[in-house]
């Protein structure tokens, strides 16, 4: 997904560069070996277009949301670049393709922390039968959830799917199923777990506002 980088690329890309990371390190809680890639020419720069914009980034915290690595790849951006000030705006909401990556300990600490919680506790209830989620687990690339009702523990293994832009989680026990609640304008194109890291591939837009 990430290209290579531009050898020789103008001070304009660079400039550029620099303020979409000052935006994106606004946005988030914490983020870490963040890269930007600015694939324009100045000229197009002055006219305010980007025909790709590649970012990389890892060990990020954002909305209490956590992401062990984030790629992102955005086109045909138009934007508003003051060179005296350095302030970027984007003119249209890009169209962006993300690989995101979580490890055990990233959902877990998703699902278990006071902004989230409610999304581990409903999946417990609607799926397991549960009131409260109390771990969770990868176990050779499944997902186990443990949950208790009156200090009753339970562990079931859980399926993960995408389809139709949703992901959906499924007790393999009893098969009911669960949609995780996610924004509209997000659109995910497949997911699996590889080497106990969690790997989604999904199209969005975004907008810096």
């Amino acid at each position: 997904m990430i290209s290579k980088p531009i050898q020789g690329k103008g001070i304009l890309a660079r400039f550029l560069e620099q303020g979409i990371k000052i935006l994106l390190i606004r946005e988030c809680k914490k983020i870490s070996n963040l890269k930007i890639d600015i694939f324009a020419s100045s000229l197009q720069i002055i006219k305010g277009e980007l025909p790709k914009i590649q970012i990389f980034s890892e060990d990020i915290n954002y909305k209490d949301l956590l992401f062990d690595k984030v790629e992102l790849e955005a086109s045909q951006i138009k934007i508003d670049f003051n060179l005296l000030n350095k302030e970027l705006n984007f003119n249209n909401n890009p169209k962006i393709k993300l690989k995101i990556s979580f490890s055990e300990k990233s959902i877990k600490n998703i699902l278990l922390s006071n902004n989230w919680n409610w999304i581990g506790n409903t999946i417990s209830k609607e799926i397991l039968n549960k009131y409260k989620l109390d771990d969770i687990k990868i176990k050779k690339d499944k997902l186990q959830i443990i949950s208790s009702k009156n200090n009753n523990y339970k562990l079931e293994q859980v399926k993960l799917t995408s389809n139709t832009g949703k992901i959906y989680l499924k007790n393999m026990t009893n098969n009911k199923t669960f949609l995780i609640p996610i924004e509209e304008k997000i659109y995910i194109n497949k997911l699996n777990i590889v080497n106990n890291l969690l790997i989604i591939f999904a199209d969005t837009s975004i907008s810096f506002e």
